[in-house]
């Protein structure tokens, strides 16, 4: 399946019906008990997460001016991500029954342990959710590097964009490397920013404590241009990871028209990608790889995700919902296969099976 515009009928009555159907659903998902918190299962993930964080400042501290230090940066890129996983069912409401909890955790869990910002993540990931895949208005797929959309693609007119937008898939997986380094700039730059935000204070503070405490803590053990090598590695493996991570889930789904108007069950699973595999899958995609069921039931903890799957599955079978799920390789190939051909301007708009379907 290619990223395609997709249109859907939006009459009174199929509305109407398409409320109905997910109201139908949620009655099926609650019943099975799936939205309730798991309090023990994020206990003890927040205790391992704190404890992992311990543990990579006292073995940075053990290992000390050694070039080893950049196989310790490896892993620590590993466990923040891990705990940025935490981070994002925290600001998700997954966690704890109260709100006010989830955030804090959210605020700890991102700004002070891995250096993000809770506040952007929180406003950006927020409009993804609310229109996947939707032009103009997902800012996923409004990157400023590379042509999601082909209208994106349309405007590159130079010789040189015209090249790279042949082979920008290529290119996809090597630029995760700078994520890192981009996630950090943009946390520093939301606090400083002079745009509302709430909790400035607390998360310039968090935030602050974060990169200050790391540069000083490298510095302090190692030459710096050892710091300088484990610092670059560890925002790699973190960048490449998190990307790695998030893209199977949208990229090269069908595209929604900024005109569209789609139900909400169909907005969802139609734009959304699931990854197969077992419970190993769910711990280094972090439940991510469960994106229909999440992008269904936000709050739905990530525990719960691998069982309300068959649910949904059925469901959409019975209500004649494509339901996609494929291997991680396999979407992968879809990725850069999508990127690679977004811009020719002989591509069918139209080709895929679901966008035929769904089409005026």
């Amino acid at each position: 399946m290619t990223a395609t515009p997709l249109a859907v009928d939006g009459s009174r009555g199929s509305r109407q019906r398409a409320v109905s159907d997910f109201t139908e659903l949620t009655r099926q998902v609650q019943a099975a008990g799936l939205m309730a918190r798991r309090p023990g299962h994020y206990a003890a993930r927040l205790s391992a997460a704190v404890l992992a964080v311990a543990g990579l400042v006292v073995a940075t501290v053990l290992v000390g001016d050694s070039w080893w230090q950049a196989a310790v940066a490896a892993v620590a890129g590993v466990v923040l991500t891990q705990v940025a996983f935490l981070g994002h069912d925290a600001a998700h409401r997954q966690i704890f029954a109260s709100g006010r909890a989830n955030t804090w955790a959210s605020l700890v869990l991102a700004n002070l342990l891995v250096g993000l910002s809770h506040g952007w993540w929180q406003h950006k990931h927020t409009r993804h959710h609310a229109n996947p895949n939707k032009v103009d208005a997902d800012p996923d797929i409004a990157m400023e590097v590379l042509a999601m959309t082909p209208e994106k693609a349309a405007s590159w007119t130079s010789r040189w964009s015209r090249w790279f937008l042949a082979r920008q898939g290529f290119f996809f997986f090597p630029m995760l490397l700078l994520e890192g380094v981009a996630l950090h700039v943009h946390a520093i730059r939301r606090v400083l920013s002079p745009e509302p935000m709430e909790r400035r204070a607390v998360e310039a503070s968090l935030l602050a404590v974060r990169l200050v405490g790391t540069v000083v803590l490298l510095l302090a053990v190692m030459s710096p241009l050892k710091a300088l090598v484990a610092a670059a590695v560890q925002l790699a493996i973190l960048g490449f990871y998190m990307g790695a991570s998030f893209a199977p889930n949208h990229k090269g789904m069908p595209l929604l028209p900024k005109d569209a108007r789609v139900d909400f069950l169909r907005r969802q699973v139609l734009t959304s990608r699931n990854i197969g595999g077992g419970r190993w899958v769910d711990v280094l995609m972090g439940g991510l790889n469960h994106q229909v069921e999440h992008h269904l039931f936000p709050s739905m903890p990530r525990p719960s995700l691998r069982r309300a799957q068959p649910i949904v599955r059925a469901y959409c079978e019975a209500h004649g919902i494509p339901y996609v799920q494929v291997s991680l390789a396999r979407s992968y190939r879809t990725i850069v296969r999508h990127l690679n051909t977004v811009g020719h301007p002989d591509r069918d708009l139209f080709a895929c099976p679901v966008t035929s379907a769904y089409r005026v």
